[in-house]
């Protein structure tokens, strides 16, 4: 070990430490390529490889700067623990013992081996997570969620994986320490300091320089999905728009209106409402989310003028909402696509005509909505095309995988002449939560 003088100086070093590995973590991000490899979650190996040549150079280079006398930029532990969760196994082996060669060319015997297994072990805590978005929950304050963590796995058996790579990070630390200490320093770098009582100050230290970089990249993460999301959800509208709005449509509606005002004005002029409210929301500000409330009342009045065109005998609407559901923000533009082609597909096409179900409700913190129809159903073969290249439907797909990523379950179940049931479930998000996406 290597002594820094005074407490002050050993705090100012911790305090850069973590600094550096923040604007190395943001100057990384404005890459597109590194972006586009990080934030791929299935990689080949140029892919990999890319990976590594973005992160061990710098951080070789922070190394070297450390031997000379610039102690904050090492980054040595943190950095393979860093490559092994975000990249895996092999990618913690190489870019640790990579990154710590500088070191073991000052003989430092111990740098490279130890650093290599950190990588590994980080990558094997990233294989084991059953889903890998956890691992963009390993944030800088996750530390202040422990006993809130351990309370709902003592009580529910519900683990928060995001401390699984906090614990392994504090106790990789702690355990370079004992080795350092175990060996007098010769042969392995960390930090001196004046007494044990500074030991959870640089295990804090460390934990911190993981936990900015993923807190950075996650947020650009989110940035771009709801950039993307923006991008779809314009589609999503300008092709309900075109598909309200063309003139067979429009056709359709005035002449149904002209209709109605000889025997019911009164249902001329709500109908008539019904259509300047769906062109009015159309046309608006795009929001990302809505409330609940606000989407079942696009999809009242879309369903009011079909049932004005094709009559309340051959179209019905029954709906099952939870009050309690009503003010969960969902995704803007989410039912309409499905319940459009549940009437142009399904019941269009029947003589009798035929109905359309939704049900809505909250289990365990996450939304249900469950859409049925009776009508024509899908075969098995069209389906499969339909729910990964359908317009209304893939879309809408889509669009839930960019802003819940593995969070949502979208099941389709169809059988010719028996109908077609939708069912999405997506996390329960409040207004306190959403109204910063919006």
């Amino acid at each position: 070990m290597e002594p820094l003088g005074t407490q002050k100086e050993l705090l100012f070093t911790l305090v850069l430490q973590v600094g550096f590995s923040a604007s190395l973590a943001a100057l990384l991000v404005r890459f597109v390529k590194f972006r586009r490899v990080l934030f791929n979650e299935i990689r080949d190996s140029d892919q990999k490889v890319l990976l590594l040549l973005f992160l061990t150079p710098p951080l070789a280079i922070g190394v070297v700067l450390r031997i000379v006398g610039y102690h904050f930029f090492d980054l040595t532990l943190p950095g393979a623990f860093l490559l092994g969760l975000l990249g895996g196994r092999i990618v913690g082996l190489l870019g640790g013992s990579m990154l710590s060669l500088p070191a073991f060319g000052n003989h430092e015997w111990i740098a490279t081996p130890l650093a290599a297994l950190v990588g590994l072990l980080a990558g094997v805590i990233r294989q084991g997570m059953p889903n890998k978005e956890d691992v963009w929950h390993f944030g800088p304050f996750l530390f202040l969620n422990i006993p809130k963590s351990l309370w709902r796995l003592a009580r529910h058996g519900q683990l928060n994986w995001a401390m699984i790579p906090l614990g392994a990070c504090a106790v990789l630390e702690l355990g370079r320490y004992v080795l350092a200490y175990a060996v007098h320093g010769k042969w392995l770098y960390t930090l001196a300091y004046p007494d044990w009582r500074w030991v959870p100050l640089i295990i804090l230290a460390t934990v911190m320089c993981v936990a900015m970089p993923i807190k950075i990249w996650n947020n650009t993460r989110i940035e771009m999905n709801l950039e993307q999301n923006q991008q779809l959800l314009l589609k999503a509208r300008m092709d309900a728009l075109s598909s309200q709005i063309n003139p067979h449509f429009l056709f359709n509606t005035l002449n149904t209106v002209s209709s109605l005002v000889r025997y019911d004005p009164d249902m001329a002029r709500i109908v008539v409402i019904k259509l300047s409210n769906i062109l009015r929301r159309l046309l608006r500000k795009h929001e990302t989310f809505v409330p609940l409330r606000d989407e079942l009342d696009f999809i009242d009045d879309y369903l009011d003028i079909e049932v004005a065109r094709f009559g309340r005998d051959k179209l019905q609407f029954f709906k099952e909402v939870d009050e309690s559901t009503l003010d969960t923000f969902v995704p803007s533009m989410l039912l309409q696509p499905i319940i459009e082609n549940a009437i142009r597909h399904g019941l269009a096409p029947k003589l009798e005509g035929g109905e359309i179900r939704l049900r809505t409700r909250t289990v365990d913190g996450r939304l249900t909505i469950d859409i049925d129809d009776n009508g024509m159903g899908i075969s098995a073969d069209r389906l499969a095309v339909i729910y990964n290249n359908g317009i209304g439907i893939s879309n809408v797909r889509e669009r839930l995988r960019l802003l819940y990523g593995d969070q949502f379950r979208m099941d389709i179940h169809s059988r010719e002449g028996d109908g077609t049931q939708i069912r999405i479930e997506i996390p329960e998000l409040v207004s306190a939560v959403t109204s910063a996406l919006i």
